[in-house]
């Protein structure tokens, strides 16, 4: 083999460029942090200093970068890391006591483990690691016997894995992944899916034919093909820009408008939002009609009564201020961004009206969910004729 040729076959085991995003991968990082210190502090607190029992045992280490960097994986999931770590500690301390090499004990009891998670259907990496710990802990380890099954490994493993439900809660991150029944939202959206070129059973069949276990859920990887399928869509239409399909004729409101004006608005130009601007021109927040409506449910705005109910509220308070009632978290664009990158923020992000920005980030425009289909029937029919 030459030296070029060498160079070659080993480049081939670069790792690809991670896409986490250095937010993301730090929340990772403090996650693993504060979960294996609640792990090793419960420990301590419920045996106490003098227990004969590791308060942390290596594997809720690998434990800890599937819940907290890869939740998403089937191996990270609540059964995979309590059924895995439980069903992989009674093989491993039953190998340990029924076999006397420990090289044996230690072959079987990961083979046998693996075997007992695929058939329980709780496939966990770090398990492994817990049969040969039941084998080669050493003696205080084996003098646990079976009790190493609940102190530690179930023990720890349970609290790990609140640790992690917890953090992921709070910083906004969905954990656990459920997988989808077959009735509801999720057969719904297979059974949508006819028109966008293969469905859920189609995904399915694939996967069984591949006979392997892939790290992915099947909903996410479903999930990922349909933006994979957006995407390569929209790239074909990436001539047109922002600029090209937004609504010009708009208007806009300040903070200090009355409910009630904003409300006369959207009616009067029969739109459903209105973009919040500042004495500069930018847009700091947008006001919908659910905005509105949510108020005048609790019968907060007396502009949005009818006329005999205001006519019996004359002493009302005024109605509140549009910068009480806006949202601040406001999604805009660039004039010059190409609709592809809406295509998403449309179909997945709920968005239904986007503010787009000129060179000098000032309101240029609206954007609705009708504007892009707009665009995109428009261009579809362009191609159409310069074809024939």
């Amino acid at each position: 083999m030459s030296r070029s040729a060498l160079i070659r076959w080993l480049s081939g085991f670069a790792p690809n460029p991670i896409a986490v995003r250095w937010p993301e991968r730090f929340r990772s990082c403090l996650g693993a942090l504060l979960g294996i210190a609640f792990t090793g502090g419960t420990t301590h607190i419920l045996l106490g200093p003098a227990a004969n029992i590791p308060l942390l045992v290596a594997p809720m280490g690998a434990s800890a970068v599937l819940l907290f960097a890869v939740p998403a994986s089937p191996l990270a999931q609540p059964w995979s890391i309590i059924g895995g770590n439980i069903v992989s500690a009674t093989i491993g301390v039953a190998c340990a006591s029924w076999i006397a090499d420990p090289v044996g004990a230690a072959a079987l009891a990961v083979a046998l483990a693996i075997g007992a998670m695929f058939a329980l259907r709780c496939v966990h990496p770090p398990s492994g690691a817990v049969a040969l710990t039941a084998v080669l802990g050493g003696p205080a380890v084996h003098a646990l016997g079976y009790r190493f099954v609940a102190e530690p490994i179930a023990l720890q493993s349970a609290t790990l894995l609140c640790a992690a439900i917890l953090y992921h809660a709070a910083t906004g991150h969905r954990y656990p992944h459920v997988a989808h029944q077959g009735s509801g939202k999720g057969a719904a959206a297979s059974a949508a899916a006819s028109n966008e070129g293969f469905t859920r059973a189609d995904l399915e069949a694939v996967l069984s034919r591949r006979g392997e276990l892939l790290d992915i859920d099947t909903d996410d990887l479903e999930s990922l093909l349909r933006d994979v399928q957006l995407q390569a869509y929209a790239r074909t239409f990436n001539e047109l820009t922002c600029a090209d399909i937004m609504s010009r004729s708009l208007v806009a409101v300040s903070v200090t408008t009355r409910a009630s004006a904003a409300w006369r608005l959207l009616k009067q130009r029969r739109i459903k939002a209105l973009p919040v601007t500042n004495e500069k021109q930018h847009v700091i927040g947008i006001v919908t009609r659910a905005d509105l409506v949510d108020k005048r449910a609790f019968g907060k705005v007396p502009g949005l009564s009818s006329p005999i109910q205001r006519w019996f509220r004359r002493s009302v308070t005024p109605a509140p201020l549009v910068g009480a009632l806006m949202s601040v978290d406001v999604r805009t664009v660039d004039a010059t961004t190409p609709i592809v990158e809406l295509v998403p923020m449309f179909a997945n992000y709920g968005h239904h009206h986007i503010p787009v920005l000129d060179s000098k980030q000032r309101l240029a425009g609206m954007i609705t969910q009708a504007d892009l289909i707009a665009g995109l029937y428009r261009q579809a029919y362009a191609r159409q004729r310069r074809a024939a």
